[in-house]
């Protein structure tokens, strides 16, 4: 379908428009020139079936589509918008709703879901909030379910997720796009949930521009915690954190570490040795310390190297060998021995790298029922195996 095509021409609508308000899709036609019978007659060549079709409109459009006439096409709305939203002039109607101050139809724009993500972000800035929470007026409640619904993963499977904080939460959960996270950083009621805040600041997908703007103007303490546990710091921010103690062991246990990383975080070698990005030589650099923390750090490290596993396996610091057994890192045939032996059965238990055998086994000792039923592994197996417990 070319709209231009349709110049100085009628199409037949059956029943509404779905994405342009009424109003709004009169005025797109009258843009392209296109008008709107009431009635079939020869010279229609589109005939569109909209939604809420009346029984009169459907036997009429049924009638139609079985003449299987090459002289017209049918033609779902949802395809008919989207060409209309296609041929938007952007800076025309983004200067049109900046002069008029129409909220309700800036509203209705935001809510069209045939129009671009990039058209959309630049109407959702332009959306004032008025000092209000997301969902604390009906319009600002439209806007938020409207931001949710076009970007939610699977909203199929939680509809009333549109309608609480708590999707544009998961949003920044899920979403891979700094270009969503920005938009969203950017909104004035995000002012009311620091938790959305710092799940912005810990994204892997807040990019230095934005780390840069929460870390100057974060009013809440929160908010520079989340940022210093962000795997991509950017670098003059680990050097900003280092000079906390705290902050400091927290970018120096999560940030994806290089050489120079390594050396810039020398000074935090506690937080360095929970770092799963630790490569075999750094490792050893660290366990060559002979420092009890640091080996206890690395005892934690969940992508700890076989050959410094072993070597800690030798200390006579029990909570280190303890940590050990628990950590998914231990090879199968290290926590085979220890159940065999009747060794650290508590933190076999905990382990999900523990064999789903032994696991069960575990399971029926009262002593160790609870955490294999909180083991990751052993609820994984449970899902695919499709077998319920009572807890």
């Amino acid at each position: 379908m070319n709209l231009k095509e349709l110049k100085n021409k009628s199409i037949l609508l059956f029943g509404k428009s779905r994405a342009f308000s009424s109003d709004e899709f009169e005025s797109q036609l009258k843009f392209h020139k296109i008008s709107v019978a009431n009635e079939f007659s020869e010279d229609i060549r589109v005939v569109v079936d909209g939604k809420m079709m009346t029984p009169y409109e459907q036997n009429e459009s049924d009638a139609l589509y079985e003449k299987n006439s090459k002289e017209f096409e049918f033609i779902p709305i949802d395809v008919f918008e989207k060409e209309l939203a296609k041929h938007i002039d952007e800076d025309t109607l983004l200067m049109s709703l900046k002069l008029s101050h129409d909220k309700q139809r800036l509203k209705s724009f935001i809510q069209n879901t045939m129009l671009s993500d990039e058209l959309f972000f630049k109407l959702l800035k332009m959306y004032s909030w008025s000092g209000e929470d997301f969902f604390e007026n009906d319009e600002n409640r439209d806007v938020s379910a409207a931001l949710i619904l076009r970007f939610y993963e699977n909203i199929e499977r939680n509809h009333n997720v549109q309608y609480a904080t708590t999707g544009i939460l998961h949003l920044v959960g899920q979403t891979k796009s700094p270009q969503l996270l920005r938009a969203i950083s950017l909104l004035e009621p995000i002012k009311f949930h620091p938790k959305i805040e710092c799940a912005i600041a810990m994204s892997l997908y807040c990019d230095e521009e934005m780390q840069e703007r929460l870390f100057k103007k974060a009013k809440s303490p929160r908010v520079l915690e989340a940022l210093s546990l962000n795997e991509n710091l950017k670098p003059s921010l680990v050097t900003e954190f280092l000079k906390d103690e705290e902050l400091g062991i927290n970018v120096a246990k999560s940030i994806k570490l290089t050489d120079e990383l390594f050396e810039l975080c020398r000074d935090k070698k506690v937080g360095l040795a929970l770092n799963e990005t630790l490569t075999l030589e750094m490792q050893e650099e660290l366990l060559g310390l002979k420092d009890e923390e640091i080996s206890y750090g690395l005892s934690l490290n969940d992508n700890l190297h076989q050959k410094i596993l072993e070597k800690l396996l030798q200390s006579t610091n029990k909570e280190i060998i303890s940590n050990i057994y628990a950590n998914k890192a231990t090879p199968v045939e290290i926590l085979e021995n220890a159940y065999k032996n009747g060794e650290y059965l508590g933190e076999l238990a905990k382990n999900e790298n523990t064999p789903i055998e032994i696991l069960y086994q575990l399971q029926l000792d009262s002593r160790y029922e609870r955490y294999v039923k909180t083991n990751a592994g052993f609820g994984k197996h449970i899902q695919q195996e499709n077998i319920g417990w009572e807890v």
